[in-house]
């Protein structure tokens, strides 16, 4: 008997019917011998409907009034699932985050997870049931509720199923799986039978929406394989785990392009230390994520230095910058919205010498310009031009031959 955490994101119980067929997916692989605790998100398009909602009432709303009401959006779900799986025959019952013993630390709308009490669950398990947990949430020591941010039901069950010590984790979404590229913009992308955790990361963390990236942290950490899988087909999906018969082979994994980021330069800044250190310690002590960082000589005394956030983040970043820019004597500060990140990933590109160079060629025979590069052992990114990200993934996806079939490998 092995034990399972299915989580369902909001697609796949976007509606009664589907909501169903959820129900009848776990009851089988519970009478498959198998014990079953699922996690599952909002309905559909609920955590976006209830923001809008709150977005009318108050343009900042409080947080902790804000994460009373997106958590009500998975105690609708995880009701409407749990009795679903009772109607066909099953013991299904529904747990909050704070029911489930999922413990956060207290800070409002991005908590992450402290610890979880397993009592309950593990009780339940025995008594026969299949749990139903409230994806995205949790309950501070002094009895608040928060959420984890966006994405936060994939980490939830990662979390679960470290905690229970789970034999595996199944991711159920909109895809079949983890693909070398968005399938919507290179038709001839290919599914990956197994992912390292290193890649995953990566490609979650450069704009691949397929895995949380704090979901992929806790799965390394524990050793935890994590199935990414389709809820409407019964392909067997993915595989994430640590190794990867496949990185010698093909050094480069997958390609992703990031839309959701902005640049912000600080000009002709004074060439003397310490500079750069006021900029970023202050962007750190506001709680902004600086990403990619460069800097210029523009002449003997002064630089440029620049550097990528997230649109949601632009605003307060240069407003930050600006600060800093006075009190040191830059020349002043510019921004730009209209970037994307593009980045290929793999494990294997560290035995590999060209890997940046064959990606560079790709985006210069498609005339697209390089604004920022940045480069680790298992990945390379560049901020080009917005409106040229999709034709960049094509042609870094064409260049690395990435449409052309793998070896065959067992899923496990």
């Amino acid at each position: 008997m092995a034990l399972i955490v299915q989580k369902f994101g909001g697609t796949s119980v976007g509606s009664p019917e589907r909501i169903l067929k959820v129900a009848e997916r776990a009851l089988r692989t519970k009478r498959d011998g198998h014990q079953v605790v699922l996690v599952v998100s909002a309905m559909g398009h609920t955590t976006d409907e209830l923001l809008e909602l709150m977005e009318k009432i108050a343009v900042r709303p409080n947080p902790r009034e804000l994460d009373m009401l997106l958590s009500t959006g998975e105690q609708v779900s995880i009701a409407l699932v749990a009795s679903a799986i009772s109607a066909i025959g099953g013991k299904g019952i529904s747990l909050t985050g704070a029911q489930a013993g999922i413990r956060t630390e207290p800070l409002h709308t991005k908590a992450k997870i402290a610890d979880i009490q397993t009592d309950r669950l593990r009780q339940l398990l025995a008594d026969d049931h299949i749990p139903v947990v409230a994806g995205f949430q949790g309950i501070t020591y002094n009895g608040e509720i928060c959420t984890l941010g966006r994405g936060g039901s994939d980490t939830t069950a990662v979390a679960l199923a470290a905690a229970l010590k789970a034999d595996m984790c199944e991711i159920y979404t909109d895809v079949s799986g983890v693909y070398t590229a968005d399938p919507r913009v290179v038709p001839e992308a290919r599914l990956l039978p197994e992912i390292s955790y290193d890649e995953m990361l990566e490609l979650a963390s450069l704009g691949a929406q397929v895995l949380h990236p704090r979901s992929v942290e806790y799965a390394k950490q524990y050793n935890l394989f994590i199935r990414v899988r389709s809820t409407f087909d019964e392909g067997l999906g993915t595989v994430v785990k640590g190794v990867n018969e496949l990185e010698n082979q093909t050094p480069v994994r997958g390609v992703t392009a990031d839309l959701n980021q902005a640049k912000v330069a600080l000009k002709e800044v004074p060439d003397r230390p310490g500079v750069a250190a006021r900029l970023f310690g202050a962007l750190s002590d506001r709680g902004i994520n600086v990403d990619m960082i460069t800097q210029s000589v523009r002449g003997e005394q002064t630089n440029d230095i620049g550097f990528t956030v997230t649109k949601e983040e632009l605003e307060r970043a240069v407003q930050v910058t600006e600060e800093v820019g006075r009190e040191v004597g830059a020349k002043g500060v510019v921004s730009d919205e209209d970037v994307a990140k593009v980045s290929i990933v793999g494990s294997g590109m560290v035995n590999h010498a060209g890997i940046a160079a064959k990606m560079f060629q790709a985006l210069a025979d498609g005339q697209i310009n390089i604004q920022m590069i940045s480069t680790s052992e298992i990945k390379v990114s560049c901020v080009i031009s917005r409106s040229q990200a999709q034709q960049a993934v094509r042609l870094v996806h064409n260049a690395f031959h990435l449409g052309a079939p793998l070896p065959a490998v067992e899923a496990t």
